[in-house]
């Protein structure tokens, strides 16, 4: 859905979240939730609990995020953060992998020849490297912005700042693609443009009243939706 807001011309480089835009990471958390109930299902049924399960993950994310926001408001996510470095790294590489969305590859190649990407993400360092590494991403990401790179994260402008001064690039040319409200108002306190997608536990109706400016089914749409656009302006 394109709305005239989103100036697709302006655009020289995008900024892509992580889970739930790149990653498949919330059906993860909802599988893993799922399995942990198990024990219900004499009680339950198994596609009320899938639900249940569904509807507990994507309602605790917003409460998650408040949380994170509070502690850089606080000065707190530092310590935050190393417990969950150290946390990371204790664990096996493998334990953090969780599968690409569909399609994301194929995406990625095409929008590469025109534009410059980077990663900003409320990920840690140690397992926003892992995902890259497995999947095989780094290559197309030169500029990676982990939630401590920079004293806040979103959805202060912060990291998107930073990742418009390390590409040369200014922030209002960059687009922002996210599946949460978190993503939308980092972009927007940045003057950068936002773009979401539905392939996370964002829904339509909170992202449109967050201000984004497009909406996919999912990432992996971004390459023909771009072009298209883009052609339209020729």
């Amino acid at each position: 859905m394109l709305t005239p807001t989103l100036e697709i011309s302006k655009i020289k480089a995008i900024i892509f979240d992580v889970d739930g835009t790149l990653s498949d990471s919330d059906d993860r958390m909802v599988e893993r939730l799922q399995n942990r109930l198990r024990f219900l299902e004499g009680i339950i049924d198994e596609s009320k609990l899938k639900l249940f399960s569904r509807w507990f993950v994507r309602t605790a994310e917003g409460p998650g995020n408040w949380l994170l926001e509070t502690a850089d408001r606080l000065g707190l996510d530092h310590p935050i953060a190393a417990f969950f470095d150290k946390r990371a790294s204790a664990r096996e590489v493998l334990a953090h992998h969780y599968p690409l969305i569909p399609g994301i590859l194929p995406m990625l190649e095409a929008l590469s020849k025109r534009y410059l990407f980077a990663i900003v993400t409320a990920r840690n360092e140690v397992t926003t490297s892992q995902f890259l590494e497995i999947n095989n991403l780094v290559k197309y990401f030169p500029v990676v912005v982990s939630s401590q790179t920079c004293r806040r994260t979103k959805p202060f402008p912060d990291p998107l700042l930073h990742a418009a001064e390390r590409l040369g690039v200014p922030a209002d040319s960059l687009l922002m693609v996210g599946d949460t409200v978190t993503d939308v108002r980092a972009a927007l306190a940045a003057g950068a443009q936002s773009l979401s997608v539905l392939s996370g536990f964002g829904t339509e109706a909170e992202l449109q009243k967050a201000g984004t400016q497009a909406i996919l089914p999912s990432t992996s749409s971004l390459a023909s939706f771009l072009t298209e656009a883009h052609l339209e302006l020729i």
